[in-house]
């Protein structure tokens, strides 16, 4: 932590003022936090500034008044072209960079601040802007550990907090699976009111039954993941057999229908692999094994 703390309170700067970035730096002047804020479109920072934000003219300056300071911009060649003129003003503070990109990245990244005598908290948001700051918001954050409890007061601020663990890719890699799980039930929404409506059934009359049936079927999750970690498959309920057999008359009809079956008929293969390899009485969960090369 910057040393100038012993004299004032906690400043906090926030690079990048976009949709995300106006809301964290909201949430924390929302709790009573002197907030120092910069963007390239300096007009974006107006109502902040309103506020009671202090407005930055550089992100060098924006990060020598700091003590924690946040980055929220469109990739991580953003923040090291904006974190690069500051490297000087680094040393001592703590960089939590809550843009979105790739673990490989967030090691870089890490690396290079690490470097500059600063410690690194990369993170990932779980809100949109207008839930940033309420009880359904959450964080997932991962590297310095010790950076991340002494300022976790003043980051739950902005949701939930979560520390998922020391390497600093981590809360990358957590990003990368969740969203790819939500990506999937979006592809199957999709799927799902293009079907009804070749029927003529509108997507708000079928959504709600979807939800319904979604939010029951989420409940095996759990113990989908329980047999995976374990390793053990056996079930005498969801087979992957019969799964197979449902998901082909699914195709089927949807084909008939006049739709593509592009987004379903990887998954069939899955279910196909793993039959065909004498797995048909297993549980539906053993699905991931073909995913990981395995049979």
């Amino acid at each position: 932590m910057n040393a100038n703390t012993t004299t004032r309170p906690l400043t906090i700067g926030v690079l990048g003022l976009g949709n995300l970035g106006r809301a964290l730096a909201g949430a924390f002047l929302d709790g009573g936090h002197r907030t120092t804020v910069w963007n390239r479109s300096q007009g974006k920072a107006d109502e902040l500034v309103a506020r009671g934000a202090h407005p930055a003219d550089s992100p060098t300056a924006a990060v020598a008044d700091a003590d924690l300071v946040v980055v929220a911009v469109l990739d991580y060649a953003t923040v090291r072209e904006l974190l690069l003129p500051a490297a000087g003003a680094l040393a001592g503070r703590t960089v939590v960079n809550l843009t979105t990109g790739t673990p490989a990245a967030a090691r870089e990244l890490a690396a290079w601040v690490t470097d500059q005598g600063a410690a690194y908290v990369d993170g990932a948001v779980y809100a949109v802007p207008q839930t940033v700051g309420t009880a359904s918001a959450f964080v997932l954050y991962s590297g310095d550990e010790a950076a991340y409890r002494t300022h976790r007061p003043v980051l739950d601020r902005l949701g939930e907090g979560v520390f998922v663990g020391a390497a600093p890719e981590l809360s990358s890699v957590y990003d990368t699976a969740v969203l790819s799980g939500m990506y999937g039930l979006f592809a199957g929404f999709f799927q799902a009111v293009a079907l009804a409506g070749t029927e003529g059934i509108a997507a708000s009359a079928v959504t709600p039954l979807l939800v319904r049936w979604l939010t029951s079927a989420a409940q095996a999750l759990p113990e989908f993941a329980g047999e995976i970690d374990r390793g053990e498959y056996a079930t005498t309920t969801s087979t992957l057999e019969i799964n197979q057999m449902g998901l082909r008359d699914i195709l089927a009809t949807t084909e008939a229908q006049g739709l593509s079956t592009d987004l379903l008929s990887p998954l069939l293969r899955l279910f196909d692999d793993q039959v065909a390899a004498g797995h048909a009485s297993s549980s539906l969960s053993r699905a991931v094994e073909s995913l990981r090369g395995a049979h």
